[in-house]
């Protein structure tokens, strides 16, 4: 009995198995095998503290690394729903600002009140020809009540009207052609076929007899337009102008200048010409229903007429001598006011002198 251990058991405290050796050193106790018949140990449950005489003999392990715990999948967030739409009233119209009342329109302006342009009082004056005007007022060569006048400008018909010394001088350098027309030229625009009589102004045809004392020059073809018509099968004196008082003396509405025509005719109905009564083609036919003006007619030979006109229609003989009964075999223009033919021949023209007026 007396070999037998002692156990003693303090009170408190777990009785001490005097079969477990000693531990020695900082370390911590070996392990001794378990018996097979030992109870398993219950297992230490996380966060809370061993008790009994292991947990007592045996330090605090250090704590495990933990894995970073992942948050817990959240199912994905709804939208929130959103509120039933509630029917919005439509927007007004707005309402669009009047524009400012306008003033009452000006009446057009009477043209009768404003007076005449003042290139038609140049040419009524027999001042120039309205083309003439308008390159005057281009160049400023016209005032107007003391003031420079501008293109399309009006001006009462009492207005004062002065023109620049230089207008006066370049018109005095303006030339006047007379010319023998061929027949089969055109006096005016060129036709099909025909060409304008103003083609035969040149240097070569210049009559040799011309004592104008001016020698041709290009630039006298400048504005250079013929002051009257002669049919294409007419022949004989036609004018050719730069200056416009000229061609509206000649040409005008109110023109009295006289142009003499020789006019070789025949009867229509065969009958001797000289039996035709030719008071008819001295006052009182019409054309296009509009009253000729009185004409002078008489035999210059047995078959040639002597006709003077104070007018110029389109083939105004031609037509008279129809009506009369007679047919115009061929005609031919003498004079033109004051200023004869003459022994120019077909085909030449010469300057008109400073002594001659139409």
């Amino acid at each position: 009995m007396a070999d037998r251990p002692t156990i003693s058991i303090k009170p408190g405290k777990p009785a001490r198995d005097p079969r477990r050796p000693k531990v020695r050193g900082g370390g911590p106790p070996a392990k001794p095998a378990r018996p097979a018949d030992a109870r398993p140990e219950p297992a230490a449950t996380p966060g809370r503290p061993r008790t009994g005489p292991k947990a007592a003999e045996r330090p605090p392990s250090p704590p495990a690394a933990k894995a970073p715990s992942r948050p817990p999948a959240r199912p994905p967030a709804r939208p929130p729903a959103r509120p039933p739409a509630k029917a919005t009233p439509a927007p007004a119209p707005r309402a669009t600002p009047k524009p400012p009342a306008r003033p009452a329109a000006r009446p057009a302006p009477n043209a009768a009140d404003e007076g005449q342009r003042v290139n038609k009082l140049i040419t009524e004056r027999g001042i120039a020809s309205r083309r003439e005007a308008d390159d005057w007022i281009a160049a400023g060569w016209v005032k107007v009540d003391g003031q420079v006048a501008q293109l399309g400008q009006r001006a009462p018909a009492d207005a004062v009207i002065e023109i620049d010394e230089r207008a006066r001088q370049e018109q005095q350098h303006r030339v006047t052609v007379l010319l023998h027309k061929p027949v089969g030229w055109v006096s005016g625009q060129p036709e099909d076929g025909y060409e304008p009589a103003v083609a035969l102004v040149t240097a070569a045809n210049q009559w040799e007899a011309d004592r104008s004392g001016i020698r041709f020059h290009p630039g006298h073809l400048r504005h250079l337009a013929p002051a009257g018509r002669l049919d294409i099968d007419s022949t004989g004196l036609l004018v050719f102008t730069q200056d416009g008082r000229i061609a509206r003396h000649l040409i005008g509405d109110e023109t009295r200048v006289e142009k003499e025509y020789l006019v070789r005719v025949e009867r229509l109905d065969g009958a001797p010409v000289q039996s035709t009564d030719l008071a008819p083609l001295r006052h009182g036919l019409e054309l296009d229903g509009v009253k000729l003006r009185p004409a002078q007619a008489s035999w210059q030979n047995e078959q040639q007429l002597r006709i003077v006109l104070r007018e110029g229609r389109k083939r105004q003989i031609r037509r008279m001598c129809e009506l009369v009964g007679l047919k115009v075999l061929a005609l031919k223009r003498v004079r033109i006011g004051s200023v004869p033919l003459g022994p120019l021949p077909e085909g030449r023209w010469r300057y008109l002198r400073d002594d001659e007026r139409f």
